[in-house]
C-alpha cells in the first residue's frame, strides 16, 4: 500500500519507516520539518493546517494514512505537564481531524492513530482492557491530556479507524532511553520512589509499537487494542531493578506530602496510582507479538548497547 505516516520523524515514526518499507508499503513520510529518513517521499507539512494536509492527501494518493503525531518535550515537567502537552494536546485534537478530513475526502479507507495506555481509571492490580473506563477524575494536570487522548479516538473511530494505546514508550527518542532524561536522572540517583511505589507501569519499546503498526496495518480492523508487553511491574519493582542494571544509586524514597512540592498531583499519581494494561485483543486479533515481552530485557539491551550496563 501507499501509507502516508504523518508524524515521521517520531520516535515511533523512525522506527516504522523501515518497517513498512520491508513489509513492501510505499512510505509518504509527513513531518512539520524533514530530517532523517522519512520513505520514499518527504513532506514538509504543519499538521494543523488543513489546507496543507488536504494538498499532501491529495497529491499523494495514500490508501492508508497513520497517524502519530505529538510534539513532547525532551524533559516533561509533570507538575505542568499541561503547559507541556499544549501542542502535543492540539495535534491530536485539530491534527487528527485534519487527517481524517482530508482522509475521508480522498476516501482513503485506512486510517490509524496513536493514543496511550495509561490513562485508565486505577482499579487496583487489576489490568485494564480496552473497554476499561478512562480517568474519570484525574490529577488536574493531566485533565487536558487525557481530554485529547479522548477526542483523538473519538475522531478515529468516527472514521472506522483503530486506535492503538501504547504503554510507556522506552528505547531511541524516548525519556526511558539511556540518553532520556528519565534514565539520567535515575543514573544520577535523582528519580526517588514515591510513597509505596505502587503504579503499574505497562511499557513497550518503540520497536514493538512500530511492528504493532505494520501488524494493524494488515489486519485491516477498526476498533482500539492495548500496544504494551506482557510484563507489567509496579514502580517498586521495575525502578529498583533499573537502577541496579545501571549500576546507580538505589532510589531513595520519599513520602508523597514532600514530593508534591517537587512534581505536584499528577507526578504522584503517576508513580503511585497508573493501572496496568492486558494485551491480549492485539495478540488475537492483529496477530501481533512483541519483539521484548519483557521491559527486562528491553532494558538491558538499550544499557548494554549504550555501554552502560551494570
Amino acid at each position: 500500500m501507499r501509507v502516508l505516516l504523518a508524524g515521521a520523524t517520531g520516535a515511533i515514526g523512525r522506527q516504522l519507516v523501515p518497517q513498512l518499507e520491508a513489509a513492501g508499503h510505499i512510505v509518504i513520510g509527513l513531518a512539520r520539518t524533514v530530517r532523517g529518513t522519512m520513505g520514499s517521499t518527504a513532506l514538509a507539512v504543519d499538521a494543523l493546517d488543513r489546507d496543507a494536509v488536504m494538498r499532501a492527501v491529495d497529491e499523494s494518493e495514500p490508501d492508508a494514512i497513520i497517524n502519530m503525531l505529538t510534539a513532547i518535550p525532551e524533559r516533561i515537567n509533570p507538575k505542568r505537564i499541561d503547559a507541556d502537552f499544549v501542542q502535543t494536546n492540539r495535534l491530536r485534537i485539530a491534527g487528527t481531524e485534519n487527517l481524517r478530513y482530508a482522509a475521508q475526502r480522498a476516501g482513503v479507507e485506512h486510517f490509524i492513530s496513536q493514543s496511550i495506555a495509561f490513562g485508565y481509571e486505577p482499579r487496583g492490580t487489576v489490568l485494564a482492557d480496552e473497554k476499561a473506563a478512562l480517568w474519570r477524575d484525574p490529577p488536574k494536570p493531566f485533565a487536558s491530556v487525557l481530554e485529547g487522548i479522548k477526542r483523538l479516538e473519538a475522531t478515529t473511530r468516527a472514521a472506522h479507524g483503530t486506535v492503538l494505546r501504547f504503554g510507556h514508550l522506552y528505547g531511541p527518542g524516548t525519556s526511558y532511553a539511556p540518553q532520556g532524561w528519565f534514565f539520567r536522572e535515575v543514573q544520577q540517583g535523582e528519580m526517588p520512589m514515591i510513597g509505596d511505589g505502587r503504579a503499574i507501569f505497562s511499557f513497550i519499546h518503540t520497536q514493538d509499537a512500530a511492528s504493532a503498526v505494520v501488524a494493524a496495518l494488515a489486519a485491516k480492523k477498526s476498533g482500539i487494542y492495548n500496544i504494551v508487553d506482557d510484563d507489567p511491574a509496579e514502580v517498586r519493582e521495575w525502578l529498583p531493578l533499573l537502577a541496579e542494571m545501571m549500576g546507580a544509586p538505589t532510589p531513595k524514597r520519599v513520602s508523597p506530602l514532600l514530593a508534591g512540592f517537587a512534581v505536584g498531583t499528577w507526578g504522584i499519581a503517576f508513580m503511585t496510582r497508573l493501572r496496568g494494561a492486558t494485551n491480549t485483543k492485539a495478540k488475537d486479533e492483529l496477530h501481533w507479538q512483541p519483539k521484548y515481552p519483557s521491559w527486562r530485557d528491553g532494558f538491558a539491551d538499550e544499557l548494554a548497547h549504550a555501554g552502560i550496563a551494570h
